[in-house]
């Protein structure tokens, strides 16, 4: 079972996460930019971060044979701090790098003002870039957030097919589906979905357009999500065909649209330290000018 996991946040997780994501067929993932649990003060906070995506996260994964790839914006949470705002002007710089295969995420939380100008200008910013984009829909009455979602991506210049709805459920999947977007699900051992629950709306709704993600962040997650969602389909009746539909070639083609997927990584040396190795010693990549540049 080959794996790609199309929102996991991999800066939260460990190197026995990646371990263990790799034996369970993990082999590529999207990390996007989020929210870290401790509000940012300023915009360097965030550039910060952004740098890290483009160089740290890489190095770590491939040292695990785990292809990394990211999404930039400014999260919907933090689009109410005025002190955060400013980063929307700098987003274009990171917009460009290579690794990065959508704007996001972006989207709703509290579904504020300040959240519709940041959707907004983020959707643009997609389009100008001609990346997808990673749309958050709000964990609180999530039926008008997505409502509310809908009618700002039909104001935009970026097409549905190159934006995924994230944090779907089963309130929400048939209005998503008739949107022409692609459909997200997040797998959470207590909230959101469980793999149970994903199997069901599979059936119902089929495996077109339909991305599963562990989500796996700070808060109690599971990284092998995805791997279970794989396992109950096959006990559920799916043939393998299927699942690899839904955990790999579904998020290569979303991605995909980007052009920037790098699949072919080769596992880096697994003796390398923090103290050792180069990437850290004023390369390119890691430095402040892998997103600035």
């Amino acid at each position: 079972m080959r794996i790609f996991d199309p929102h996991i946040h991999m800066t939260s997780r460990t190197t026995a996460d990646y371990e263990a994501m790799y034996a369970a067929g993990v082999r590529a993932l999207v990390e996007p930019a989020f929210w870290l649990g401790q509000p940012r003060t300023a915009p360097a906070s965030f550039y910060d971060y952004f740098d890290a995506l483009l160089g740290w996260e890489p190095f770590r994964a491939a040292q695990h044979g785990i292809a990394h790839h990211c999404t930039i914006a400014l999260n919907p949470k933090e689009a109410n701090d005025p002190r955060c705002v400013p980063v929307l002007d700098e987003l274009p710089r990171y917009l460009v790098k290579d690794s990065v295969v959508a704007v996001g995420e972006i989207g709703y939380d509290s579904m504020t003002p300040a959240e519709d100008t940041a959707l907004a200008a983020q959707l643009q910013l997609a389009a100008d870039h001609d990346l997808p984009a990673l749309v958050h829909t709000p964990h609180r009455d999530k039926a008008a957030g997505l409502s509310r979602t809908i009618d700002v991506l039909n104001e935009s210049d970026l097409p549905a097919g190159y934006v995924v709805l994230d944090h779907l459920n089963e309130t929400t999947v048939r209005e998503a589906a008739d949107s022409g977007c692609w459909l997200g699900f997040s797998i959470y051992p207590d909230t959101k979905m469980d793999p149970e629950r994903m199997v069901r709306i599979l059936r119902e709704h089929g495996t077109e357009r339909m991305l599963v993600n562990s989500a796996a962040d700070w808060g109690r997650s599971d990284p092998l999500e995805t791997r279970h969602v794989g396992e109950a389909m096959l006990a559920a009746g799916f043939d393998e065909d299927d699942v690899d539909q839904v955990l790999w070639r579904n998020p290569v083609a979303f991605y995909g649209l980007s052009g920037r997927l790098d699949l072919d990584i080769a596992p880096a040396d697994q003796s390398a330290t923090h103290e050792g190795n180069s990437i850290l010693r004023g390369a390119p990549a890691a430095g402040p000018e892998a997103g600035r540049g």
